[in-house]
């Protein structure tokens, strides 16, 4: 029952992890910093979406890489199903593609690396795993050619100075799209304190650690 009651709590934080993000990813963060506007680079799921990696290392270093995928997937279909309520379908659609394919890329990488220093599987999972994630979103969400899964938000495609500070100008979306990933590459360095505070607590289960 140990393990039913954890599973169904990763699954509960998954599935929190991923309609908070979707539903933040449709606001730009209007700060101005100077005479940067933060709204250039960043959208408030930017701050959420890491949390996702944690809940599935944590996952995977208890209880291996099957329970990690089936928490994934459940949090994929309970998480995409209720996002087509909290926000656009376009948006739902590009979450639900980029986080399968983020997070199963994550479990392979964290289960090479286990045995490895502490904080490698958790830190290479999650860092190569959100590139993979941001491209695929950003790309599905707001990308013209990707207008099969929705219609083009009009204040995603505005030109904007690249990263808010050069004077060479890209589609907003794309701004976002490197600037969120900036952001989940500092908070997933963060990322490694609760990992590494939550390591004593949550030990792995030897027996499922292969499978």
């Amino acid at each position: 029952m140990r393990k039913t009651h954890a599973i169904i709590l990763y699954v509960a934080l998954m599935t929190a992890v991923v309609v908070a993000s979707n539903f933040l990813v449709q606001f730009p963060l209007n700060v101005t910093i100077g005479t940067v506007n933060l709204a250039d680079l960043l959208t408030w799921g930017a701050f959420t979406y890491p949390l996702a990696f944690l809940v599935t290392d944590l996952t995977n270093r208890q209880f291996g890489p099957s329970a990690a995928r089936k928490v994934v997937f459940a949090g994929f279909v309970v998480g995409v199903a209720l996002s087509f309520y909290t926000s656009a379908a376009r948006i739902a659609v590009a979450s639900g593609s980029a986080y399968l394919a983020g997070q199963f890329l994550d479990i392979a990488l964290f289960n090479r690396l286990r045995r490895q220093s502490w904080w490698r599987a958790p830190l290479t999972g999650s860092l190569i795993g959100s590139a993979l994630d941001t491209i695929i979103f950003f790309s599905f969400a707001f990308a013209p050619i990707f207008v099969i899964f929705g219609p083009n938000e009009p204040f995603a495609l505005q030109l904007s100075p690249v990263l808010g500070l050069f004077s060479a100008e890209a589609p907003r979306w794309i701004s976002w799209a490197i600037g969120d990933f900036w952001v989940k590459l500092l908070v997933g360095l963060v990322m490694l304190l609760p990992y590494g505070a939550l390591m004593n607590i949550l030990k792995p289960v030897p027996a499922l650690q292969n499978r």
